[in-house]
């Protein structure tokens, strides 16, 4: 698919969709937000793909909405947008790929709001990650009000959201709205590398590790752990999980299928 506002390549197992709208510092309009869950349905699509990395081209990661365009809807539209966008980032966090989030630069409104749908989160040392949208007399539309809160702690994201203020990479390392922190110039390597971890794994134990944690996120433990028992007593009568514990016992690379 040729895609106007995103940049999509592959590299050995990895998808790597770039946000390619540098003059507006990768700010989204409704239809960047639609060509990004095109572009993550094609690499899901993709067999040859096992990891998406996400990034921005430039200085930006994603700097928010629009705001010329958010400043010409009515009420009718805005919800019409929030449900797009909440839409598209849920895609993204249940995506049968893992996803990462290489973020090179400013993450705020929209753009923090994807990075948090990602499974993994890797910050450039000039990244800042923020949810201004008080300042312009609204609020995160993107479910930024509830993954924020769960990523970092209720009282955290409220004094965030509250606020608007703006933090750099070290302190979202800190409060765990980033996973790791890289140099600017070894971003997508980092994230590269991981990734490349991740598709040296057996392709559906992945999956239903990602699904699982997800599922049990948000209920309590037994039912958590009940979630966990199906899953793993059911990868015993895959051919991966037999391929996987043979070459363990055999003493070489599994060869997943």
């Amino acid at each position: 698919m040729a895609y106007r506002f995103l940049i999509v390549a592959f590299d050995a197992k990895v998808g790597i969709i770039t946000v390619n709208r540098p003059d507006v510092l990768n700010a989204v309009n409704i239809e960047t937000i639609l060509e990004l869950e095109q572009a993550v349905k094609e690499c899901n699509d993709n067999p040859d793909v096992c990891v998406i990395i996400i990034t921005g081209k430039g200085k930006s990661f994603v700097s928010g909405s629009d705001i010329s365009r958010l400043y010409e809807m009515g009420e009718a539209q805005a919800r019409e947008y929030s449900m797009t966008g909440q839409r598209v980032l849920t895609s993204i966090e249940n995506s049968r790929k893992p996803v990462i989030a290489a973020v090179n630069g400013f993450a705020l409104g929209s753009g923090c709001e994807i990075a948090m749908a990602c499974d993994i989160r890797i910050a450039s040392l000039k990244a800042k990650f923020g949810q201004p949208e008080v300042k312009l007399g609204l609020i995160p539309g993107h479910a930024g009000t509830q993954r924020l809160s769960r990523l970092v702690g209720i009282g955290k994201a409220k004094e965030l959201i509250l606020t608007g203020d703006l933090i750099d990479a070290e302190e979202a390392l800190r409060i765990g709205l980033a996973d790791r922190v890289a140099a600017p110039d070894m971003l997508l390597e980092e994230a590269k590398t991981i990734a490349g971890k991740i598709a040296d794994a057996g392709p559906n134990a992945v999956r239903t590790a990602k699904d699982v944690i997800n599922r049990g996120f948000d209920v309590d433990m037994a039912t958590g752990q009940e979630y966990e028992i199906d899953a793993f007593s059911r990868l015993f009568a895959t051919d991966e999980a037999r391929e996987g514990m043979k070459a363990f016992m055999e003493k070489r690379k599994p060869e997943w299928k």
